[in-house]
């Protein structure tokens, strides 16, 4: 089956493809979290629309509150499969395209932030400008997400480079594949597909893949545990009245997302990557004591401080994310690989559930916070 598959996807002997494949990558990396970023920052709009009081007094409306409620949980089964799929499907190819997504995740809440603080800017001292601004920001938000449908229909399979990892995967035994194979151009002969159940036969299970891997997959689970506790709802409930007034936590989530922008590149500097097993379990757990600094930044400390400590929560978040996703796979053959990057996106999702959750126990006793 590999001397088959080799002669349609021969082995590019200098990867062709490889730029573009790196930059296809950040830009679906951008449009599969755009919608969500937009969703966090307008959350200057939802607060105008919704206060904390809606039962009894909510301008925007209970039912309209629900609705939007339904909105977001839709998003967010869209974004689990989306991340689910594509970390699956790149994590057998080369590390820089892994790379490249996260950094584009990133630099969708970087774009969505410079984006939101343009938008209120203009539209400030104009008529129902709060409304105006996020409709306009919303727009060029889903302007990226059918970018990303096109370039991942009808450009990405097609890159030289993708086709010969997916075809390795496929010689590996992988099934996932087939589709994308056939959409650009390459078939697997029916010898070669009883030649794929045997190999995926031969393949570690679910369970061995999640025992092996326990300390990646706990390390994303804190990571975002840490990072959704705070971000954004704290930044929004618990910061205080400041000189920076109403564009405070927009300035806040701004450099949130670019220092976790940044942090997702740092490690392409060798000499400061973190490769160690147990260096990334210890800088995870570590995280854990910007908790109570947090607390005592937001009820002594000055804005100075806060955004200090809201761009070093980002450039961690960012710098342990990409260490943990390039790391994990290596070493495994394609349909691992596969599967084991569909593990590490439902450990992420469920870090990021819990933190969302966890969120919630900042506003206790937040009226004498």
């Amino acid at each position: 089956m590999t001397n088959a598959l080799s002669s349609r996807s021969p082995n590019p002997t200098r990867l062709e493809g490889k730029f573009m494949g790196v930059f296809v990558c950040w830009i679906l990396g951008l449009g599969s979290l755009v919608s969500w970023n937009s969703l966090l920052s307008i959350g200057d709009y939802y607060y105008a629309l919704f206060p904390l009081d809606l039962v009894t007094s909510g301008a925007g409306g209970i039912g309209n509150y629900i609705g939007i409620c339904f909105i977001v949980g839709c998003f967010g089964v869209a974004d689990a499969h989306v991340q689910g799929g594509m970390v699956g499907d790149i994590a057998f190819m080369c590390p820089e395209f892994m790379q490249s997504f996260f950094g584009g995740l990133a630099a969708s809440g970087a774009l969505t932030s410079g984006l939101r603080l343009i938008t209120k800017a203009a539209f400030e001292n104009s008529n129902n400008g709060l409304r105006k601004g996020v409709m306009l920001f919303l727009s060029i938000s889903a302007f990226f997400e059918f970018l990303c449908i096109l370039l991942y229909a009808f450009i990405f399979p097609k890159l030289p480079i993708v086709k010969h990892y997916r075809s390795k995967a496929a010689a590996e035994g992988s099934t996932t594949v087939a589709a994308d194979l056939a959409a650009a151009g390459i078939g697997i002969q029916p010898m070669d597909k009883a030649d794929n159940d045997t190999k995926q036969s031969e393949r570690l299970s679910t369970k061995q893949l999640i025992l092996q891997n326990i300390d990646y997959e706990l390390d994303l689970y804190l990571i975002y545990v840490l990072t959704l506790s705070i971000f954004p709802g704290f930044l929004y409930e618990n910061t205080g009245t400041h000189q920076l007034g109403s564009w405070y936590p927009l300035v806040l989530i701004a450099m949130y997302n670019v220092w976790d922008l940044i942090g997702r590149y740092v490690p392409l500097v060798k000499i400061i990557e973190l490769k160690s097993r147990k260096g990334l379990m210890i800088a995870t757990l570590s995280r854990f004591l910007l908790i109570p600094c947090f607390y005592f930044t937001a009820k002594y400390g000055d804005q100075g401080w806060m955004i200090f400590l809201v761009s070093f929560l980002g450039l961690t978040n960012g710098y342990l994310t990409v260490n943990v996703m390039t790391a994990a796979p290596k070493g495994y053959k394609g349909p691992e690989q596969n599967a084991l990057g569909n593990l590490l996106v439902l450990f992420l999702l469920a870090g990021i559930f819990s933190g969302v959750t966890l969120d919630w126990l900042w506003i206790i006793g937040n009226g004498k916070f």
